[in-house]
């Protein structure tokens, strides 16, 4: 299927009479997330030891970064990530310019981040150290060990997991119901096919990760997961 034919599904999506994946479907969705994640993080390791060293050297600290969001059925959930951003990036208000942080209160991302690993100057934000690691999706491999493998509490499909403020933000009561019946994922719907190209202000983002949930399959598992490993190759739609 196109890009732009998925694309379409930009309209307001019904939200009731929604019907739960099968329990055939869910119970291999589990076992494919645990023999994947487990296989991925013996794989990994090596590659693992390599960056946390280099985020040690490049910017004092721990290598890995956890954050909490809002996991299946509005419970905790921390995600843990690769460190691709300096220490102190939380303190937004002395990191940003005012147009940065009404930005990033908007989208939650920045073209041009001066708090990632690496920035010195303007335009840094696409090719410093912690700009790469995360148009590779290489912060994220951390997820694949412990919130997938161990801890159970993403898929290696499903809606991104987001912050507390952006649930309430942007989405209605009804579709955030909707939003957390399922587990977040490592790639989704939307990570897949748009990325950050698509935010919230026009709502395209919520439809795509809400159409996900209402048409839960292993075909769409199967597009998404291609559509994945094409989009990391190509950098589509990374900041």
């Amino acid at each position: 299927m196109a890009e732009t034919e998925l694309l379409e599904h930009k309209t307001k999506i019904e939200i009731t009479n929604v019907k739960p994946p099968s329990l055939i479907y869910r119970g291999v969705k589990r076992v494919f997330d645990f023999l994947s994640s487990f296989v991925l993080g013996i794989v990994l390791i090596i590659p693992v030891l390599i960056i946390s060293a280099i985020i040690s050297v490049k910017d004092n600290g721990s290598p890995f970064y956890k954050q909490k969001r809002v996991g299946k059925n509005g419970n905790p959930l921390y995600i843990y990530k690769f460190r691709s951003m300096k220490k102190g990036a939380d303190n937004l208000e002395s990191m940003l310019t005012p147009e940065q942080l009404e930005i990033y209160k908007r989208e939650y991302k920045l073209d041009d981040d001066p708090r990632l690993i690496g920035y010195k100057k303007e335009g840094d934000g696409t090719k410093c150290f912690g700009a790469k690691i995360r148009s590779m999706s290489i912060d994220e491999i951390p997820q694949i060990l412990f919130n997938i493998c161990i801890f159970g509490d993403m898929s290696v499909i499903g809606p991104r997991p987001i912050l507390e403020s952006e649930l309430q933000e942007n989405y209605t009561v009804p579709e955030q119901k909707l939003l957390l019946s399922v587990k977040p994922g490592l790639t989704g719907y939307w990570q897949a096919y748009a990325r950050n190209n698509v935010g919230y202000e026009n709502h395209k983002r919520q439809d795509m990760e809400l159409y996900y949930v209402k048409n839960q399959s292993f075909g769409l598992d199967i597009k998404i997961l291609f559509k994945t490993v094409e989009t990391v190759i190509y950098k589509r739609g990374a900041k």
